[in-house]
This record gives structure tokens, C-alpha cells and sequence, in this order.
């Protein structure tokens, strides 16, 4: 009866032992650079713009190397409210250059296992079938 009480457990939580860690997470109103953060491989960017107006609202968030100061590249961009994740399969030493308009947003960085890639992997829509109406 034990072992199956300790097994029932380990299955529970496994899920929980494969769960994105927090590394850094920052908050705001105003267009900022964050400070550096590190990731040593596979992250996640999850990322919500909140604001009081439906219009004029924008958030742009461009990657940095934290290690030279170079621009890796545009993120995001959006004009509209709303959250989602971004996928970097690449770990290093960055930093977030955060601009917006009229909104209060937040990015949490969470480090993912390889394992866990494939959750945040989007998916190919199916083909379409020749000769069939959707």
C-alpha cells in the first residue's frame, strides 16, 4: 500500500517537477531596458499589455545581448491588448528593450527543459483535403 501511495505521488508530481522556473519578471507603464537577465538554455517570454483605452495602445519589445549591448532582434509588436508566449530555444545573457503607448504591461522570462519545447512549439494547421468545403 505504500508504494502505491509514493507512486500515485511521484506521478502528481511530475507535472509540477517539468513546470517553467521564473527567472525574472518586470512590470510597468513606461518604456524602459530592463536589467539583464540569464537564461542557460530554452525560454520562455510570456508577456501581457493591459491598458484603460481600446485604441492608441502599443507595446514593442526588442531583445538585447545584455553582454554587448547589441540589438538581437524585434519580439513583439502589437497595438492591441491581449498576452501570449514567445519561444527562444537559445539561453544568454539579455536584456529587454521594453517601449509603449498608453498601457501597463508585464514579462515574465521562465526557463524551459528541452522536454518542454514541444508544448510551446506551435502547431502546423492541417492540410487542406482537395475538393473539400470548410
Amino acid at each position: 500500500m505504500r508504494v502505491f501511495i509514493a507512486a500515485a505521488i511521484l506521478l502528481f508530481l511530475q507535472p509540477l517537477a517539468n513546470a517553467a522556473e521564473l527567472v525574472r519578471e518586470f512590470s510597468g507603464s513606461k518604456s524602459t531596458t530592463t536589467q539583464a537577465f540569464e537564461v542557460d538554455g530554452a525560454w520562455l517570454l510570456d508577456w501581457r499589455l493591459d491598458a484603460d483605452y481600446e485604441a492608441l495602445v502599443a507595446l514593442d519589445i526588442t531583445l538585447i545581448d545584455a553582454r554587448t549591448g547589441a540589438h538581437v532582434g524585434r519580439v513583439l509588436h502589437t497595438k492591441r491588448k491581449g498576452n501570449g508566449l514567445k519561444l527562444f530555444k537559445q539561453g544568454g545573457r539579455y536584456q529587454l528593450r521594453i517601449s509603449t503607448t498608453l498601457g501597463r504591461w508585464r514579462v515574465k522570462i521562465q526557463s524551459i527543459t528541452d522536454d518542454e519545447i514541444e508544448r510551446y512549439t506551435p502547431r502546423r494547421p492541417p492540410e487542406p483535403v482537395p475538393g473539400l468545403i470548410r
